[in-house]
């Protein structure tokens, strides 16, 4: 399976931090914001990345991560001059996904749970179909909402409801197999002129083909799109690390647990980071393992 993290957008409501530079490069504690989604990823198996950005910022992301190498990954990039929607990336990424199924999540959606590595890699093993995972909000109505019926089973999705009829959000991870990419050809651009991710699913649920996990009690997914709930994301990573004595998202340490990277490539990595936080707990993760 190959993974495609979605980093573009303007960022506009976060400016003026995000005048300069991409919203999925903004620090959320110790940490760039795009750390987070690709650690998902990652914890699901996927070691092919593709980035896709705008042509301002991509190659900020290629300083971030080279081509992933250090990490026991492959990354590659694409930039999306404009920004047509969410499903264009299948579309970009044709030729990055081959014949493999791919997972895409977007490049400012974090979360975080217990058992979350198992429930992605579930999704990952899946030989056909789609996978999306829903989660209870407060305002449904911003999203796209999927409803269900006495046995759990989705029903519908609707994007961004006046009526919505249940409280799950649909989040912005999603796991298909190949025919995504024909899928996303074929779908008309919305009234707003986008090709939509909703269509996508749709498509999947017409065919019975869409499975819908729900991330219930224990789970967060955490917004970052207003400039208090980057620092109410970052509180909450913070609040975890420091109670748990664990990183959150720390690439370096997954790389490692995943096999991606052997225990002294992990200390290389560490070593240029010692004199913080972060170098050091990787540091103490070295000693521990020895």
């Amino acid at each position: 399976m190959k993974g495609i993290i979605l980093a573009g957008g303007s960022g506009t409501r976060l400016y003026p931090i995000t005048k300069s530079t991409s919203k999925q490069l903004v620090p959320i504690y110790d940490k760039p914001m795009i750390y987070y989604p690709m650690s998902v990823l990652m914890l699901a198996g996927i070691k092919d990345f593709l980035i896709i950005s705008t042509p301002e910022y991509t190659s900020q992301f290629e300083q971030l991560f080279n081509d992933g190498s250090d990490l026991g990954l492959n990354i590659q990039y694409k930039v999306q001059p404009q920004p047509n929607g969410l499903a264009e990336a299948f579309i970009l990424g044709e030729e990055f996904i081959g014949d493999d199924s791919v997972a895409l999540i977007l490049g400012d959606n974090i979360f975080y749970g217990a058992n979350l590595s198992e429930m992605l890699q579930a999704a990952a093993a899946k030989k056909s179909g789609a996978t999306v995972f829903g989660y209870q909000v407060r305002d449904p109505e911003r999203f796209g909402v999927v409803a269900f019926d006495e046995n759990q089973k989705a029903v519908s999705i609707v994007e961004k409801p006046e009526q919505p009829k249940s409280n799950y959000a649909v989040t912005g991870l999603y796991f298909y197999d190949n025919d995504v990419i024909n899928i996303a050809k074929s779908i008309s651009p919305s009234e707003r002129g986008e090709l939509e991710i909703s269509d996508v699913n749709q498509a999947y649920l017409d065919r019975g083909d869409l499975d819908v996990q729900v991330m219930g009690r224990g789970f967060a997914w955490l917004d970052t799109g207003t400039h208090d709930s980057l620092l109410e994301a970052s509180s909450f990573i913070a609040t975890i690390q420091k109670q748990q004595n664990l990183k959150v998202a720390s690439l370096e340490e997954i790389a490692y647990r995943m096999g991606y990277i052997t225990l002294t490539q992990l200390e290389a990595l560490a070593q240029p980071l010692k004199k913080n936080d972060y170098g050091q707990y990787l540091l103490r993760l070295v000693a521990t393992e020895r």
